[in-house]
Order: C-alpha cells, then structure tokens, then sequence
C-alpha cells in the first residue's frame, strides 16, 4: 500500500497533467476498491446469480468498511505525515490543486481540477480528521480561489460540494471560512448574472448547510459590489498554532453574519426549521 502512495504522490508532485492525471486514478482505483468491492458471501452469490444470471458484488456498508483491512491501513496511513493524501506536502492533491490553479484555465486543465476536487470530498468523507486541514488559511485559501467568476461552472460546483465536505462537523474550519470573506465569495457568485443555474442551485443548498446549527467538533460522530481578493490573509485572530478557536455559532448568529450579504436570510432560516434538510431537526 505504501508504495503505492508513494508512487501516486510522485506522479501528483509532477507539472506534467498527464502525470497528475494518473496520480489521480491510481488513487482512485485505490480509494474504489476499497470502499466499493466486497467479497460476497455464497447466499449473496446464488441470489445474484439467480436475478439476472451474473454473479455481482456490491459496495461495502459503512459499517463493514470499519472492519476491513486494507481500510484500516488506510486510515491508519492517513494519521501521519508522510502518506496523507491532504498533508502539507509536496506530493499532497491539495497543493497539486494549487498548481493546477496557478496554470490557467483550459480544458484539460479544468477536468483535472474536477477530478482533484471530487478525490478530496471522498478523503474528507471517509477519513474526517483531514478536515481539520481546512482550519488553515492556504487550504480554505484554494476552495474560496476556484469560487471566483473566472471558473468554470463544473469547478464552481466541485468546490462546493467540496467546500462543505471540508466544514462537517468542523466549526474551526467555519470560522475560518468567515474570516477569509467566505460569505462574501459565496454569496457575490451567487448574485453574479453569469453564474450557471446549476452552480445557484448548489449555492442555495450550501445556505442551507451553512445555517445549520453547529455542535463542537470535539463532540461530533464524525458595478459597486464588494469583491474578495484572492486568496485574502484573515485579519481574525488566532488560536493556538494558527488555528481557529473551537466555538460554536447557532443559526440565529450565522443568519446576521449571512444577511449582511444577501438579503431574505429569514425565509431561508424559516425554511431550514420547516424543511429540515439534511436531516435536521426541526424546531
């Protein structure tokens, strides 16, 4: 497994697109036949079999992918320095997402920026200590750069979703997000006539996630318009190493900090206690 990484990580330190390109799918293919294939069992095999003639095998549960392996190894690599695949290290994706960024905009380059962004939702989904990354200024930094006009709609919507990933259940990570002019990012593409339907729409859900009430990370399962500049230094202070303070906000504080930028927070706010999406609950 190690040395599988290794050479991932070589391929993702590499200028080369077509070397990242396969840095990417090798870790891919790692992370898939981790988290996908099983080893059915021989009742699961005869049922298969006697639906549509082939014998298939589905993706694991989430409570099985605890117990295997070649997960464990994963996960357990991910705790250090040197095979994490977000650390602050050469080889890491996130900083092959930063050279990507650094290199402009085109075709290629934007699917390999996409596909950056889809490989670290699945690392933060499935290994959520790495999240604590984004609690640092050059990570949240990158997220909010590729949220700029200038990007394509598929990359916009990619860092979205990665975007979120990135604050589950990290309210350090928020805070940082704020202090780094994150409202004004989100909410000034959202206004902005050129963004895509499709990238409002996930702009509208992202409202939604970032009303939500927040609990302490330590306790989790797991034109005049203002304009941000690039990757902005926050001018908030700072705990210990660098990092934001733990605290929590509750959705009443978050819906002044919102409506300072985009107008009707409270109908969203209302909607939240009546809707409950993502499995809120209601007021």
């Amino acid at each position: 497994m190690e040395s599988l990484l290794s050479l991932s990580f070589d391929y993702l330190s590499s200028f080369d697109g077509v070397k990242i390109r396969k840095g990417l799918r090798q870790l891919e293919g790692f992370l898939a036949q981790i988290c996908l294939s099983r080893t059915s069992t021989p009742a699961d095999r005869r049922k298969s079999v006697a639906s549509d003639g082939v014998a298939k095998t589905g993706p694991k549960t989430l409570a099985s992918l605890s117990e295997d392996p070649a997960f464990r190894e994963f996960y357990k690599l991910q705790e250090g320095f040197e095979w994490n695949g977000l650390m602050p290290h050469p080889t890491s994706a996130v900083l092959a997402g930063k050279r990507l960024l650094g290199k402009g905009s085109n075709g290629q380059n934007d699917l390999l920026i996409v596909a950056t962004l889809d490989l670290l939702q699945g690392i933060l989904l499935i290994h959520p200590p790495s999240r604590s990354l984004f609690a640092r200024e050059l990570y949240m930094n990158l997220l909010l750069d590729l949220l700029e006009p200038t990007s394509c709609p598929a990359i916009q919507s990619a860092a979205i979703l990665t975007l979120v990933t990135s604050l589950i259940d990290r309210p350090p990570n928020t805070r940082c997000f704020e202090n780094l002019d994150g409202l004004l990012t989100v909410t000034s593409l959202f206004k902005a006539r050129t963004t895509s339907r499709e990238v409002k729409m996930k702009l509208v859900e992202f409202f939604y996630f970032y009303l939500m009430p927040e609990t302490s990370s330590l306790n989790s399962p797991t034109s005049g318009r203002l304009k941000r500049s690039p990757s902005k230094v926050s001018t908030g202070s700072e705990g210990k190493n660098g990092l934001e303070e733990e605290g929590v906000r509750t959705t009443n504080e978050k819906q002044r900090l919102l409506g300072r930028y985009l107008n009707n927070v409270e109908d969203l706010v209302q909607d939240l206690k009546e809707s409950a999406p993502f499995g809120a609950s209601r007021a």
